[in-house]
Formats: structure tokens, C-alpha cells, sequence
């Protein structure tokens, strides 16, 4: 018989992630003095891989000076935030849309531009890595996350596992470890834009600052149907999401901050669903809009309205809309996930935890 240990539930996702194109490194490996080091800091207190960071903006901005790149890199590395959600706001608007920066030109003039940190159109041009028992200090705590996967140098996820073998470690206490990572070690979640936990059976995603009410399964891959019940959750939504060009995808468009009064931000993310369902909202529309003689009319699925623009905003305007609540949205329909000529959806047994079917419009 197979004795599951913690171990194995991390070897499992990272080898997922190795299949996805990750480059995995072993966490230890990265520190000072080590042959291949990455980190700067002996004491454990950095949290950007500085060198990947670098190369990314040199690769991805060839006409901007080093002037301009080095004020990108500083803008993204330090912060004057008063709150960890509001330095979140901050890099995840510097990520979708640039770092603005300024440089001064030959004649001594001062000009301006924008740094991009991430290329959305080919992700393949990005710098993707997970690392596993990455150590971070700050303050008087040291913690180790299981997880961390990093986009050109930033530590864009974290995934914390627990024993599916012992009875008192579950996904839910993966998720309490989270919350203390977040009190004790912010400096790690500033670039953050997606949370995991895993007990091996069990896995839940969310966003910073979310309860555990709000963190749920991500129940397919493709958005075509529901994934086989003989893969694992962890490993579904590891394809799922973190699949680079999903990922990016979720990143750029199904990520936003509202300002619930009183100062108070709250960070949203978009459930399966929703993400799977706009996208193809938005792709019909596209077409439509597109195609001599095709008419674009009426509602789109789940209500989601999807500009005709082919424009860059307006297509990210029209994939935000309708995220509901922090983390995730309300229960889906799954005729949303249906193409032309699927058939019917069979609704079944409602999931375990769900006390009602989902709710058609």
C-alpha cells in the first residue's frame, strides 16, 4: 500500500508543473552560496528573483534605456503602500499595464514610457518557474511555503499542501497557514495572484485576502466539460489554471479591486465558470463582429456583456465584468461551458457542500 506523505503530494504537483513548462528548482538551491544561487539576500529576506526580473524587462522592452528599466525595477520591487491588498492593487495594474517610467534623452530632455513586464500575446516569451521550500524571512518569522510559482522573477502564486494522511491536516488548514504566511511574511504576497491549497484529495483556489468561503474548486481544464473524476482536484487545478496561457489570460482579465467604502479594497477573482464562459462570450463576439452579414444581438451566455472592440481595453472590459464576490463568483450554470451543438448538460448530483442546483437565467 502507498503511504501518501506531504512529500509526495508536492512531488505530484510539481511534476504537473514540469508538464506545463515550468523550469522546477529546489528551493534551498537558490540561496546564497549555493552553485546555483539566485538570491541576494543571505537572511532570506528577498522575495524577486532579481536577475530574472531584470533580464524580462531587458527582453521585453529593447527600446527602452537602462534608465528607464532600472526605474521599472524599483517601482515593482518597493512599495510605499500603507496595506498589503493596496501594494497588490498597485503591482497587479503595473503588470497588466506597464510600469510607467522616465527617462532623460540625449538632449537632457525628460521623456516618458511604459515598461512591460509580462508578454500576454506570447507567453512562451515569459520566464515561468516553481519553487518548492522557498524561505522567507521578515520581521521576526521565517516561514517556508510548499509551493511558489514565479513569472520573470515575480512570485505571482503560492500553493501550500498538507498530509492527506493525517485526519487533522486538511485543505482547510493549508488555507490557515496561507493566512499566516499573509500576516507574517507580506513582502511574499505583493506580486500575488492566485492562492492554492491542497490536502492531496481536496483543492481550493482563491484570492489574497479572501475567506475560505470564497476559495473553491476549479472543476475543469479546457472549459469544454467538467474534468474526469480520475484525476486528482490538486492536479486539475493546477492544468486548469496555471496552464501559461490560461493563467496570463486570468491574470490580465479576470482579476479586478473594487473599493467597498470606508477605505476598504477587495481583491475578486473569477470563478471557472465565469472566466470559461466570457471567454467564449467574447470570442462569439469577436467573430460575429468580424464576419460580413453576421448580425451581433441579444445577450451572450451568463448575462455577460462583450463589447464588438477589437480593441485591447474593451476586450478586458468586457471579460471583468460580472465578478461577483471576493474569490469567486455565485454557483455556475453549466450550460455556460456548452458549445454549438453540445448536448444538453446533464446537471446530475449537486457537488459535495452544495445544497441547491444551479440556477438557470
Amino acid at each position: 500500500m502507498t503511504t501518501f506523505t506531504e512529500s509526495i503530494v508536492e512531488e505530484a504537483a510539481l511534476a504537473w508543473l514540469a508538464a506545463l513548462d515550468y523550469t522546477v528548482l529546489h528551493g534551498p538551491d537558490l540561496a546564497v552560496g549555493m552553485p546555483a544561487a539566485e538570491r541576494s539576500d543571505p537572511n532570506y529576506r528577498d522575495v524577486v528573483l532579481e536577475g530574472r526580473l531584470r533580464q524580462a524587462l531587458v527582453r521585453l522592452n529593447p527600446d527602452l534605456p537602462a534608465e528607464a528599466l532600472e526605474d521599472a525595477f524599483r517601482k515593482l520591487t518597493r512599495s510605499d503602500a500603507p496595506s498589503l491588498i493596496e501594494r497588490n492593487h498597485a503591482v497587479h495594474r503595473m503588470l497588466v499595464d506597464g510600469v510607467t517610467v522616465e527617462y532623460r534623452r540625449k538632449d537632457g530632455s525628460i521623456a516618458g514610457g511604459q515598461a512591460q513586464v509580462i508578454d500576454f500575446a506570447k507567453p512562451g516569451n515569459n520566464d515561468w518557474l516553481a519553487v518548492n521550500q522557498f524561505t522567507v524571512a521578515e520581521g521576526q518569522h521565517t516561514r517556508r511555503p510548499d509551493v511558489v510559482l514565479f513569472v520573470n522573477g515575480l512570485a505571482l502564486a503560492v500553493i501550500e499542501l498538507k498530509n492527506p494522511a493525517d485526519e487533522n491536516a486538511t485543505v482547510w488548514s493549508a488555507h490557515q497557514q496561507l493566512q499566516t504566511y499573509q500576516a507574517q511574511i507580506p513582502a511574499l504576497f505583493a506580486c500575488n495572484a492566485a492562492l492554492v491549497v491542497s490536502d492531496g484529495v481536496q483543492a481550493r483556489i482563491g484570492a489574497l485576502g479572501a475567506g475560505k468561503e470564497w476559495f473553491k474548486p476549479w472543476r475543469t481544464i479546457t472549459g469544454r466539460e467538467d474534468a474526469s473524476a480520475k484525476l486528482t482536484e490538486l492536479q486539475v487545478v493546477l492544468e486548469g489554471v496555471f496552464a501559461q496561457h490560461r493563467f496570463l489570460n486570468l491574470v490580465r482579465h479576470f482579476i479586478v479591486f473594487e473599493d467597498e467604502g470606508a477605505g476598504q479594497l477587495t481583491k475578486k477573482m473569477a470563478g471557472y465558470h465565469q472566466f470559461h464562459a466570457v471567454n467564449a462570450a467574447v470570442e462569439e463576439t469577436m467573430r460575429a463582429a468580424q464576419t460580413p452579414g453576421l448580425g451581433v444581438g441579444g445577450e451572450t451566455p451568463g448575462r455577460y456583456e462583450a463589447g464588438a472592440s477589437t480593441g485591447r481595453q474593451p476586450r478586458r472590459s468586457a471579460r471583468g465584468r460580472g465578478l461577483a464576490h471576493p474569490g469567486f463568483g455565485q454557483e455556475p450554470d453549466h450550460g455556460l461551458l456548452r458549445r454549438p451543438g453540445d448536448p444538453a448538460p446533464d446537471y446530475g448530483e449537486p457537488h459535495p457542500g452544495r445544497n441547491h442546483r444551479p440556477q438557470r437565467p
